[in-house]
């Protein structure tokens, strides 16, 4: 894939390889366009929120490229002030506000950092370009 952009930062959704490739499989479909991640993360590691226009090569479970996303908004919010639209953006499960509350406690239950009222950096993003495992790219 001589076309995958080496100065674009790159991360991978989830905590595990799996949840990794089920995310971007979303992202590739068109019904992943938003994530979020803790406030709090970014604080204590001096991490930099990220911005809107900002792009990132997200990677797939194996650490192999599978698209670019560019960012188009960034807010934070709390846990609890999430809506049923943020989580249709999210596109994960039945879409319902009910599976995102969820799968998102699970998750950050995980990383230990769960509460009712945690800050989010709550990202809103469109899809660039799909990287195939053929080695032909696509731009959107």
């Amino acid at each position: 894939m001589a076309s995958v952009p080496s100065d674009l930062p790159s991360f991978s959704f989830g905590d595990t390889p799996e949840l990794a490739d089920e995310l971007l499989k979303l992202v590739l479909i068109g019904q992943k366009t938003a994530t979020c991640g803790d406030l709090q993360y970014y604080e204590s590691e001096g991490l930099p929120i990220p911005k809107a226009g900002e792009q990132y090569l997200v990677l797939d479970g194996a650490g192999q490229p599978g698209c670019v996303i560019e960012l188009i908004d960034v807010s934070i919010r709390r846990f609890d002030e999430i809506d049923e639209v943020w989580a249709v953006l999210e596109g994960e499960g039945d879409l319902s506000l009910e599976h995102w509350q969820v799968g998102h406690k699970r998750y950050f239950e995980r990383l230990g950092v769960y509460a009712p009222d945690m800050k989010l950096v709550c990202e809103y993003f469109r899809l660039v370009k799909i990287f195939k495992k053929s080695g032909q790219d696509t731009v959107n």
